[in-house]
């Protein structure tokens, strides 16, 4: 199953930027705006500037598949984030990359999966595709998808293309690409003999070394 979609768009004042380069970029960081650069559908890359505020929350409420409604000096383009730079240590956005898109436009975007429900008892659940590509309509981009695992035994995979996607939203990814394994959960026997095994082969490295 998936959220539903996130087609609200995300209004944001986006100025042209007289002035570029690395100088100019630190400057609009400091003033708390976003150097973006929007591009797309045969048309010249635009150098803008956005609100780092607004466009963090935007990314923090609405992840980076929501649509952008930007203005630009009084004309409305929607447009989808394309990359994020994040400062590694400060973790403030320092750059953007926005593609134009248009209403009715299929896009194609790699969204979060995420696993609910509890197993069956005695089992080990692991998530092995945390993302998964697929197609669709720029305005109905799903916000994540889910998978439930409630009830499910050992043994039992779910693979991309068992997942229940939105009406109107295809798969990208390979039909056959594993996204979650469910395996029996290791006995205090398992743990014990693993512990064990870890232990003998310590001692005949150290005893081999001594020789």
């Amino acid at each position: 199953m998936a959220k539903n979609a996130a087609s609200t768009s995300n209004n944001l004042t986006a100025a042209v930027r007289t002035k570029t380069g690395k100088g100019a970029s630190r400057l609009a960081r400091r003033e708390g705006r976003v150097p973006v650069v929007l591009y797309g559908h045969g048309t010249d890359p635009q150098h803008l500037e956005i609100s780092a505020r607004e466009f963090a929350a935007v990314l923090r409420n609405s992840g980076t598949n929501a649509v952008l409604t930007l203005d630009i000096a009084g004309k409305e383009q929607l447009a989808l984030t394309k990359q994020v730079v994040v400062h590694p240590i400060k973790r403030n956005i320092e750059h953007a990359d926005l593609i134009v898109v248009k209403r009715g436009e299929k896009v194609t975007v790699d969204v979060t999966v995420v696993v609910e429900g509890d197993a069956q008892s005695g089992t080990l659940v692991t998530q092995d595709a945390n993302t998964i590509q697929i197609e669709a309509e720029a305005l109905s981009i799903p916000e994540h998808l889910t998978v439930s695992v409630e009830g499910i035994e050992a043994g039992t995979q779910i693979l991309a293309g068992q997942l229940e996607l939105p009406k109107g939203v295809s798969l990208v990814s390979d039909a056959e690409t594993l996204v979650v394994n469910v395996v029996a959960a290791p006995t205090a026997e398992d743990l014990d003999g693993a512990e064990a095994a870890a232990e003998g082969g310590a001692a005949e490295a150290a005893a081999a070394e001594s020789e």
